[in-house]
């Protein structure tokens, strides 16, 4: 605990232990001028030159007791004490990683699956506190960050509203930009060959890459093997599928493709780093999915200033010495 102004500390304490030692004096004297006469008081005896503690000397020295502890906390009070408290809070980095390919134009969720992603992580986006920095990734066959991680939300809505398709997919390349992002270093995978050490990003426990897709991996570095490079930093992937099973067909360059949503590798990816697939097959699964995101807790350390506490219990002892006072004895003093 610190105090604002030390010298009211001292103060305090010296008020608080001469009063307590003047009214000690006080009754040691009271004492005596009635032995003196030949008479005793309820709560002495006269062999003893100071009071005793018994029913009857409780009830006659506890009110003043109570109105010099109240007296003192508010002397405290006023060297404006402080204490360090860990409060828990909603902090850290989220990553949206948007897929952009061209799947992500079918029409099995309305208005579209980008359309539907882009509004839901708009909504998500609005609701964080600005403990939450966030950034926005959007991958085809490659990646491309378009906002690095910020607690500026309105430009990371600004930067998701940007987004269009084009392109194939590479959630392995996803991973590996986003990790980019977190780390503020370039990211990629490591020499194949037995020898060759992981890299090491350090770890990144208050970090989360939010991945939206449809799971239809078409080449690029392996998703699980970037993934495990997040488990090692610490960092979890949770993994939304954006699209129904059933699928259905897009027109590229006058070509006719089916799409459907592959959940297999969506889960792969999300179990690796000990995150969670969520399938969404609507706006409004979207939607519950983005509330019901498991973001990190962490602690911060923040200044309780406990002025306010030590005022309230010395009014509250200042209350309870004035009605045993009142009721014991028919007064206050």
């Amino acid at each position: 605990m610190t105090v604002q102004y030390p010298v009211m500390l001292v103060v305090a304490v010296a008020v608080g232990v001469g009063l307590a030692a003047a009214y000690r004096w006080l009754q040691r004297k009271r004492t005596s001028a009635l032995a003196a006469v030949g008479l005793t008081t309820a709560t002495s005896s006269p062999s003893s030159a100071g009071p005793k503690l018994g029913r009857a000397g409780l009830r006659r020295h506890l009110p003043p007791m109570l109105f010099l502890a109240a007296l003192t906390l508010l002397l405290l009070a006023l060297a404006r004490p402080q204490a360090t408290v860990p409060v828990p809070r909603v902090a850290g980095t989220v990553i949206l990683a948007f897929d952009v390919s061209n799947s992500m134009a079918a029409r099995d969720i309305e208005p579209s699956r980008l359309a539907a992603a882009q509004s839901a992580a708009i909504d998500f986006v609005r609701a964080q506190p600005d403990t939450v920095d966030i950034g926005v990734i959007a991958f085809g066959q490659g990646a491309l960050t378009t906002q690095l991680p910020t607690d500026d939300h309105e430009g990371t809505i600004a930067a998701i509203n940007r987004l269009t398709v084009a392109g194939g997919t590479s959630l392995g390349q996803a991973i590996l930009a986003s990790l980019t992002a977190i780390v503020g270093q370039t990211v990629s995978l490591p020499d194949p060959s037995p020898e060759a050490p992981p890299p090491d990003l350090g770890y990144w426990g208050s970090a989360t890459i939010v991945l939206l897709s449809d799971g239809e991996d078409t080449g690029g570095p392996d998703a699980v093997a970037a993934a495990e490079l997040a488990a090692a930093a610490g960092v979890h992937i949770e993994t939304i599928g954006v699209g129904t099973v059933e699928g259905t067909t897009i027109e590229v360059d006058g070509y006719q493709l089916a799409t459907a949503l592959n959940e297999e590798l969506l889960t792969q990816v999300a179990e690796t780093t000990s995150g969670s697939y969520h399938r969404a097959e609507d706006a409004r699964d979207l939607d519950a999915i983005y509330r019901s995101l498991d973001l990190r807790i962490t602690t911060q350390d923040e200044l309780l200033e406990l002025t306010g506490v030590a005022v309230g219990i010395a009014v509250l002892l200042l209350t309870i010495g004035g009605l045993l006072m009142i009721n014991w004895f028919g007064r206050i003093l």
